[in-house]
């Protein structure tokens, strides 16, 4: 039985900044449907602790980013974490106009703040690679 487990494919690891629990929780919870293992920080300080954790940020396949708590807000989470690991795959929710997708390498996508769970799901769906999915 642990032979069978140890080759069946793990899911992708998605790490989820949001502030706000219930929209967090909203959003992990379909994610997770989806196949996703699903970590979350509350903000940008939990995030970039995780994130140095020895392997944690090799296991990641994408971070999802709703900041808008007084703090490190999402631009300059964004700018912080795509120097760090500059080809991270990150989805921003924003507000329209917070941030210039210009400003961010080819890998930062992203969706307006208010999109719904089904569609943070789809574009998560379309930024992981083929590599990191599993057959639901």
């Amino acid at each position: 039985m642990s032979a069978l487990l140890q080759s069946w494919p793990s899911p992708a690891t998605i790490l989820l900044v949001d502030d706000d629990p219930f929209l967090a929780n909203s959003r992990k919870f379909v994610l997770e449907r989806r196949m996703f293992k699903v970590e979350r920080a509350a903000d940008a300080a939990d995030a970039f602790i995780r994130l140095e954790e020895p392997g944690f940020a090799a296991r990641l396949a994408l971070v999802i980013v709703e900041l808008r708590q007084p703090g490190v807000g999402a631009p300059a989470f964004v700018s912080e974490l795509t120097s760090r690991f500059p080809k991270m795959p990150v989805l921003v929710l924003d507000r329209t106009g917070e941030v210039a997708p210009d400003d961010f390498g080819e890998h930062v996508r992203f969706l307006p703040r208010h999109a719904t769970t089904e569609d943070v799901l789809a574009r998560a769906c379309e930024m992981v690679s083929p590599s990191h999915l599993q057959v639901a």
